[in-house]
């Protein structure tokens, strides 16, 4: 029996991990992607803008 509790945290991790990526390969595109692309556009507008910005002498 010492081979089964051996086997078990693997095949557990395994499972899960095969979970997360079919969860993550469903979640891409479909209706959810133009929400998706809109708050990636926004997150890289602000860091732009924050990066642009010019900073005042002697801060």
């Amino acid at each position: 029996m010492d081979y089964v509790s051996a086997l078990v945290p693997p095949v557990v991790m395994a499972a899960f991990f095969i979970g997360l990526v079919v969860t993550i390969v469903k979640s891409q595109g479909g209706p959810n992607k133009a929400k998706e692309d809109a708050a990636v556009d926004a997150a890289i507008s602000r860091a732009e803008s924050v990066r642009q910005t010019p900073r005042a002498e002697g801060a």
